[in-house]
């Protein structure tokens, strides 16, 4: 036989000054749908079938979460007659679940309330919180009144994630709903992150290196060929204004005959 049971309290709490990430985790729904009886299962991995409808609490648990430790808090609200007093969780939780029952379709209907306020809730805060749509006691397929395509079709008009598990008979399931809940809270927070300055260096090609040009010989003096410089950094190349004039005179700069005089920008070369 089943009793009466309070939510159990948190078994173990950390210092305020936590040094682990936090996350929290709203569970809204009507009465009846089984909000507690996952938190306990979650939590405990035992299933309790009656609690106090009345009584609400905020649970903590440390959790590995692909292998990256967080400390997740759950609230279990007492919402009697839909949603009332939202500001209590709607400033609080990072993530939200929604549970209805699949035997009873009065408590999916009522989750169409808890998600058209989370929307408005996001809409007028400019903040995005995760939502996964719920549907528990999978326990009781044979009464059941709520299609999963109906679940599924309610979750991709509000953008919300969908699952349905059994508090009564599935831990693992229970676990992943939980953990994927965080999982989604990681994820947001990474697209909000502040976008580091990129610094794009542009390397261009080298030019390619001319064919070597021959002055022509005058009076018999040697051939002075040059190339045309090749770098990567221009920078490194003197502006023209900046150019200091250089005169190079041929080897034979003492003979008889005049020799001819090459005015060239200073860093050339010749060959």
């Amino acid at each position: 036989m089943s009793s009466m049971f309070s939510k159990p309290r948190a078994s173990s709490e950390r210092p305020p000054q936590s040094p682990l990430p936090e996350c929290n985790v709203a569970i809204l729904g009507c009465r009846g749908a089984g909000k507690s009886a996952l938190t306990v299962k979650f939590l405990t991995k035992r299933f309790i079938s009656e609690y106090d409808p009345n009584l609400e609490d905020t649970y903590t648990s440390e959790e590995l979460v692909d292998q990256q430790p967080v400390l997740l808090r759950v609230m279990d609200t007492a919402d009697q007659d839909g949603p009332g007093n939202c500001e209590r969780y709607l400033c609080w939780a990072s993530a939200f679940l929604v549970v209805y029952s699949i035997d009873d379709r009065k408590s999916f209907e009522g989750c169409q309330h808890y998600l058209e306020v989370l929307a408005l809730h996001a809409r007028g805060c400019q903040r995005h919180c995760p939502v996964l749509l719920l549907g528990n006691k999978l326990d009781m397929e044979q009464y059941r009144q709520v299609p999963s395509a109906e679940g599924m079709s309610l979750a991709s008009r509000f953008g919300c994630l969908f699952h349905e598990v059994s508090a009564c008979q599935d831990f693992t399931g229970v676990q992943h709903v939980f953990h994927e809940a965080v999982r989604e809270v990681r994820r947001q927070a990474e697209r909000i992150l502040p976008v580091r300055p990129l610094f794009i260096t542009e390397e261009r090609p080298c030019p390619p290196v001319a064919t070597p040009l021959a002055l022509p010989t005058h009076h018999g003096l040697a051939t002075c060929t040059f190339n045309t410089l090749s770098t990567v950094n221009y920078k490194e190349i003197p502006s023209v204004a900046q150019a200091k004039l250089v005169t190079v005179k041929s080897s034979r700069a003492q003979s008889k005959r005049k020799a001819p005089t090459l005015t060239l920008l200073k860093g050339f070369k010749i060959f």
